[in-house]
């Protein structure tokens, strides 16, 4: 069996602040609690490094090694599913790292969503160094283009106002693995 044939991942998408990381964490705790398998790979974590490779200025291709990498481990244990959170996740442009890493997975996408003020709420809370007005900068543009180009079966889910455990039971839920 190759590296990811019948394998299932969930892309939670969305702006820097909408929760992407607390709600993947929120995630597999509920999966873990059915005893449902999976991973969870933070995807912003695999190309942090610096300076960029110099063949690969926008670090897709450390992304993809290390994806492929991590799977590879995680695959040798059994794992068919992944939980994966990524601002850009959601994007038709981003498929290729899954259909390379992972050979030709399901594709399960959600794009978290929240208002310009919530997210500045949770930006302003938890940064602490210099890139907060970056970060804020970003965030509003990045909550437009996801929206404008996320892949058409991408689920909306909206995070403002709500519970985290209440997000991911719905993220859950729009997996169908619960239901297996």
């Amino acid at each position: 069996m190759s590296a990811g044939r019948g394998a299932e991942v969930l892309l939670i998408g969305g702006r820097s602040g909408v929760g992407k990381s607390s709600v993947g964490l929120e995630v597999a705790a509920l999966l873990r609690a059915a005893d449902i398998g999976h991973a969870l790979i933070e995807g912003d974590l695999l190309d942090a490094v610096h300076p960029a490779p110099p063949d690969d200025p926008d670090r897709s291709g450390i992304t993809g090694r290390n994806l492929a990498a991590i799977w590879a481990n995680y695959r040798a244990l059994g794992c068919g599913r992944l939980v994966y959170t990524n601002t850009a996740s959601v994007l038709a442009a981003e498929e290729h790292l899954f259909t390379r890493a992972l050979d030709g997975p399901r594709l399960i996408r959600v794009l978290l969503t929240a208002t310009d003020s919530t997210a500045e709420q949770r930006l302003t809370a938890r940064e602490r160094g210099s890139e907060l007005e970056q970060q804020l900068r970003r965030s509003t543009f990045m909550a437009r283009h996801l929206d404008e180009h996320a892949v058409p079966d991408t689920h909306r889910v909206t995070t403002d106002g709500r519970e985290v455990r209440d997000i991911a039971a719905e993220v859950v839920g729009v997996t169908g693995w619960a239901g297996r």
